[in-house]
């Protein structure tokens, strides 16, 4: 399901106060040290301006990293808004006045674009998701810092430029131009990139999420429009280029402040768990528990099912069996307690972005749920219980509509036709041979009659079993359409009620193999199990067995069930098939 889904993901521990206290120092460091350098800028223009703008954006991106970093450290975003935030600064050493700092600035002049498009695209768990998004920041990384270093060695950066070799301006110029539109480029597919994650999403963002995901989108397209605007003279004069540069350090700053407003709206989320804790009951109905869940989470269309271990299923408040949803649409937060799960919350896919509110509210809400669980179960037990009547009344109308046919087709009419035989051979008394042979008729007709009787009667209840279920097994693996074998491991007789279900299992399942299995063998086997008798019918065959389907297991169920047994079918296809039934016997 979707799902990758960040409330299951792996804990990792966060970063120590200490850690955190020294980055969040050299974050307030690169900003005066930023601040000094602009401000003494022999080479600049209105220095305070610039020194703002890049201020703005090294403390947005830093001490948003750094509350990223804190309060959700098993993603590596709040790593890379740091990174970003000091890379700007790495940058504003291109103000300096000193041959070192300015080199090392004007090499990572392109680089801050780069590491922007690096974060947006790397949203919300820090890394890169396809080869596409991968292929975009490698090219913008050897474009912004390999064409840079390039660049510089050609000069026409000033005298302070360490690494110029050659003195060719127009080379230099010309390949700075095509890194600015090589890079706009890249900014542009970037938002492609972010609108066709949206389209595939196929749900409606939550609000701080649209927010921010279109702060990204404006920082993108204004890095774009700047380095289109300065690498074809698009922006006549001085000025209006200033300004349309201070639009975009604006734009970039932010995405961190819709960052932290996201991240403010979890938290005042998380803050009405304290509410459902205390609107929780013990005994809450199911009904009751979803709705209160329903509030806490704002997801109206929440859903909730229940494991029911006995069953091996999913169940609905109704205590139905439900199929969790799978195809995308949905997302499912499996609720665990105490190592066991308990239930299941099919939500709206955007609370995937909440990871700590559904973290808090599965916690909260665990003990309840768990109790809920039990009356989900005892209503699937009721569910069952009624269904198992209905079907041994049908059972029981359907059996005697054959045990009515069976006679009338066959023994019935066979004593008729014995009477007839009778009455004839009363008016041939004079005559021995057809005497003779109307007696011969008649015998044939009473030994059928009785054969047909005595197998009535072994559908009732086998006579065989007076002699032990292991006898009763051999007469029908003896008599079973495929060869089979019995391994009887169960020291003692069982009691009368286990080996007449025993004995059906294995009736109705050989019947199976020989019907469908298309088997060449088949076992069976008994044994004891801690105070339980198992009796056990595999074979060979394609498999395929749905014990959903048909009367005929349904029925032994149903007969396993009524002595507090379980029935399981295994059958995978094209792996044979495995009947198993576990019934109690005492000790």
């Amino acid at each position: 399901m979707a799902s990758a889904e960040l409330a299951q993901g792996n804990r990792v521990a966060g970063p120590g106060p200490a850690l955190l206290w020294a980055v969040g120092l050299a974050g307030v460091a690169a900003i005066a040290v930023c601040t000094a350098l602009t401000l003494n800028s022999d080479h600049l223009i209105n220095r305070g301006a610039q020194a703002l703008m890049l201020d703005w954006v090294i403390f947005g991106y830093v001490f948003a990293g750094l509350i990223a970093w804190w309060r959700r450290p098993a993603s590596g975003f709040g790593l890379l808004m740091i990174a970003a935030g000091f890379v700007i600064f790495l940058s504003s050493l291109s103000s300096a006045n000193a041959p070192l700092p300015y080199t090392i600035g004007a090499a990572f002049d392109l680089i801050p674009a780069v590491l922007f498009l690096h974060v947006f695209l790397a949203f919300p768990t820090g890394r890169l998701e396809g080869r596409r998004d991968k292929a975009l920041v490698i090219v913008g990384w050897v474009v912004g810092f390999g064409l840079q270093l390039v660049s510089m060695t050609l000069g026409g950066f000033g005298p302070d430029n360490l690494l110029e070799v050659t003195v060719r301006i127009s080379g230099a110029e010309a390949l700075q131009r095509a890194e600015l539109i090589v890079l706009g480029l890249l900014m542009l597919a970037g938002i492609g990139v972010l609108f066709q994650r949206r389209r595939r999403t196929r749900r409606p963002l939550r609000h701080p999420l649209t927010l921010l995901v279109d702060s990204f989108a404006l920082g993108l397209l204004m890095i774009a429009i700047l380095f289109g605007s300065a690498a074809l003279g698009l922006v006549n004069g001085q000025a209006a280029f200033e300004w349309l540069r201070r639009g975009t350090f604006f734009a970039i700053g932010l995405a961190p402040i819709a960052f932290v407003s996201g991240l403010l709206y979890a938290r005042l989320a998380r803050s009405s768990v304290g509410d459902l804790l205390v609107e929780l009951r013990d005994d809450a109905p199911p009904g009751e528990l979803r709705d209160a869940l329903a509030r806490t989470l704002r997801d109206p269309t929440l859903e909730l099912a229940y494991w029911l271990p006995e069953y091996g299923t999913w169940a609905g408040v109704d205590g139905k069996p439900v199929a969790l949803d799978d195809n995308g649409t949905r997302a499912t937060k499996i609720i665990e307690r105490s190592g066991t799960r308990v239930a299941a919350l099919m939500h709206d896919p955007a609370l995937l972005d909440q990871p700590e509110l559904l973290d808090a509210v599965a916690a909260a809400a665990a003990i309840a749920l768990d109790n809920a669980r039990l009356q989900v179960e005892l209503r699937a037990r009721l569910e069952e219980l009624k269904g198992s009547r209905a079907r041994i009344v049908e059972a029981g109308d359907a059996e005697r509509r054959r045990l009515e046919r069976n006679l009338h087709d066959g023994a019935q009419q066979r004593l008729v036709a014995v009477s007839l035989q009778l009455r004839l051979l009363q008016n041939r008394i004079n005559d021995p041979d057809m005497a003779a042979e109307l007696v011969k008729v008649a015998s044939a007709e009473l030994a059928q009659s009785l054969d047909e009787l005595r197998e009535l009667a072994r559908g009732l209840h086998p006579a065989v079993l007076e002699h032990g279920l292991k006898a009763a097994l051999d007469a029908l693996a003896n008599r079973a359409a495929v060869a089979t074998t019995v391994a009887y491991n169960a020291d003692g007789r069982l009691p009368q009620p286990v080996e007449l279900a025993a004995y059906f299992v294995a009736a109705e399942a050989l019947t199976n193999v020989a019907k469908y299995a298309e088997a060449t063998e088949a076992t069976v086997s008994v044994w004891r199990d801690n105070g339980a008798a198992v009796i056990e019918v595999a074979d060979d065959g394609v498999g395929g067995a749905d014990d959903t389907r048909g009367s005929g297991l349904r029925g032994l169920s149903d007969r396993v069930e009524a002595l507090d047994g379980s029935l399981r079918v295994v059958s995978p296809a094209g792996a044979g098939t495995v009947v198993t039934a576990r019934l109690p016997c005492g000790s």
